[in-house]
């Protein structure tokens, strides 16, 4: 043990808080709480023969540590809780669910607007949720905006703003959905009195706001005002239609909240259900990666915060399949044995079983579509920075050694290797001059019209062949037709052979000795035999026609000849004769310049 360690230890107060441990380069590694701050941060360093592996390999990394003390456990949870989410220290269990979930919020503002958002703003607004069913949300808000009458415009309606009449009732007034504060034909009494409604619906007090639709039912009936009743009927029907989607326990049973956990050496999941008014109003389930062989009692005590926060939880009951004790939290917990409880807890396990077994299930699935992918495009997903392997390449290579006659051709690898009978090549149509910028943007953009078009599966990446010039006249037509974000492209410049992506300056640093080079350039050079094949077809069939074609004297196979030295039309009529000469011979050759000249 280090000298500045033991020094440390001698002075750490036996209060309750939190400890953070740092490794040689300050970076925080771990993060703990405890009722006794000195008797569990010495036990890191006591009896270490007897620790497991993975909490040697820790000890062995600390270079020294720092506390916080707090007044109670709870406060060390809440605090711990705080600290591993803000710093994410490599060795505290890590919550794998990273999806930002919506919630439906309650605006701070006049005539308070409830709309959908995923941004939790600390403004005084209300927030309900996160909603891990979208359906659910949609629902709510769709039941909301048709029968409590919640604006939905941005309009600032300050009574200032309504009294100078700034506002015109909108569509919305004019299709029953909004009752017009904006023009002061609704008060703000009776907007609350819906608000309230509405807030007791987030809240999932249905039952509530059930009676409270009834009441008003009865007053419209007694006031003779059939048309009312009979609006207020459908919200009944629609707020018991609702309220019938959600699982029963029993009406008797008060707000509380429900974990359960499923664990094994590697993987814990926890499982939790909102109940309200005895019914289950939200679930979620989460994934949590294990890296000192926690115990469940740890991780059911940082989850219990982490979900109640995500939820903002009130409860002061929380139903647990294990003995769990937090000093001075502003809930109780408690292991129910027998009635409705019990199945309440059971059925969170069951949720919490499922989920384990799907996760296993989805891991031995990529574990044996790793096991069947080809090393070559396990090192290509690596080193191009791809999303996934690219089980299908499409390679594109224009061919402009016929001068003013420029080809296309596309070769395509599958599983890391030539698939010949799906190699293609284009007879350009609208570009007439050697332009390879416009040449690209006319073949991407046939070839993957024509793909959508006929419903076919896209390739996993593009290969461009040419450098950022022609991947940026490849990236207009896949942004025309809307697969910018859908495909992945490089390109290969031929010079340096370098990859570039979209969007970046500097290439990708790959080495030149790689396998993942290796099979770009392999499927670049099909591409680029393919297309020599094809002009050469072309020309023997006498379907490619140059200039060289009008010099009389000059047959086919001196132009041929003169096009496969030279590469172009423009070329041959700078050359000067001597160059000429060498080539095709004195005679021809002052033939081909006195035509020129």
């Amino acid at each position: 043990m280090q000298a500045n360690i033991k020094s440390q230890l001698k002075n750490i107060p036996q209060n309750p808080g939190i400890y953070k441990f740092f490794d040689k380069k300050g970076t925080i590694i771990y993060i703990g709480k405890a009722k006794n701050l000195k008797n569990r941060v010495s036990t890191y360093f006591t009896g270490i023969e007897s620790h497991t592996g993975k909490l040697r390999v820790l000890v062995s990394q600390i270079q020294h540590f720092e506390f916080t003390i707090v007044e109670t456990e709870y406060q060390s949870l809440l605090l711990e809780n705080s600290l591993i989410k803000k710093y994410q220290p490599k060795y505290n269990v890590r919550l794998k669910d990273s999806k930002t979930f919506p919630f439906i919020v309650i605006k701070k503002e006049p005539f308070p607007r409830v709309f959908s958002t995923r941004n939790v703003i600390k403004d005084g607004s209300e927030y309900f949720g996160p909603y891990v069913s979208i359906l659910q949300r949609d629902i709510l808000l769709e039941l909301i905006q048709k029968h409590f009458f919640i604006r939905t415009c941005n309009y600032n309606l300050s009574f200032d703003n309504i009294a100078k009449k700034k506002f015109k009732v909108c569509l919305s007034y004019h299709i029953n959905l909004c009752k017009g504060p904006c023009e002061a034909l609704q008060t703000t009494i009776e907007y609350n009195k819906n608000l309230e409604a509405v807030r007791n619906i987030l809240r999932g007090k249905i039952s509530s706001v059930i009676d409270y639709v009834k009441e008003k039912i009865k007053d419209a009936s007694e006031k003779l005002e059939f048309e009312k009743a009979n609006d207020l009927k459908s919200t009944l029907d629609a707020l018991k239609s609702y309220s019938s989607s959600a699982t029963v326990v029993n009406p008797k049973i008060a707000d509380l909240d429900v974990f359960s956990i499923y664990a094994n050496e590697q993987t814990a999941v926890v499982n939790y259900l909102k109940v309200i008014d005895g019914s289950v109003n939200q679930t979620d389930t989460v994934e949590y990666t294990k890296k000192l062989d926690e115990k469940n009692e740890e991780i059911l005590q940082l989850s219990i915060v982490e979900i109640r926060e995500r939820y903002f939880s009130k409860s002061k009951e929380v139903l647990v399949p294990l003995p769990i004790k937090i000093s001075n939290a502003d809930f109780v917990t408690h292991v129910p044995k027998s009635g409705d409880k019990k199945k309440l807890l059971d059925l969170s396990y069951k949720n919490a079983l499922y989920y384990f077994n799907e996760i296993q299930t989805q891991r031995l699935v990529n574990l044996e579509k790793k096991i069947a992918e080809p090393e070559v495009l396990r090192q290509a997903r690596e080193d191009l920075l791809l999303e996934k392997a690219p089980y299908t390449i499409e390679c594109f290579d224009n061919s402009n050694i016929q001068g003013a006659f420029p080809v296309a051709s596309m070769s395509v690898f599958k599983n890391g290797k030539p698939h010949n009978s799906s190699y293609r090549h284009f007879n350009i149509r609208t570009v007439t001059q050697s332009d390879d910028f416009a040449t690209m943007e006319e073949v991407i953009f046939r070839r993957y019209s024509r793909v959508l078009k006929e419903n076919q599966p896209l390739p996993d990446l593009i290969v461009i062949d040419g450098g950022k010039g022609q991947l940026s006249a490849a990236m207009k037509s896949l942004t025309k037709l809307g697969l910018e974000d859908k495909i992945e492209i490089i390109s290969i410049a031929k010079r340096l052979e370098e990859i570039f992506k979209p969007g970046e300056s500097e290439p990708l640093m790959i080495s030149k000795r790689s396998m993942t080079l290796k099979m770009i350039q392999h499927i670049r050079n099909e591409a680029h035999r393919f297309g020599i094949t094809h002009h050469r077809k072309r020309r023997e069939k006498g379907t490619i026609k140059t200039e060289l074609d009008l010099i009389e004297g000059i047959g086919p196979n001196t132009a041929q000849k003169l096009l496969k030295y030279f590469k172009s039309v423009k070329k041959i009529s700078k050359a000067s004769e001597e160059e000429l000469t060498a080539v095709i011979g004195k005679q021809k050759a002052g033939l081909v310049k006195g035509y020129f000249v």
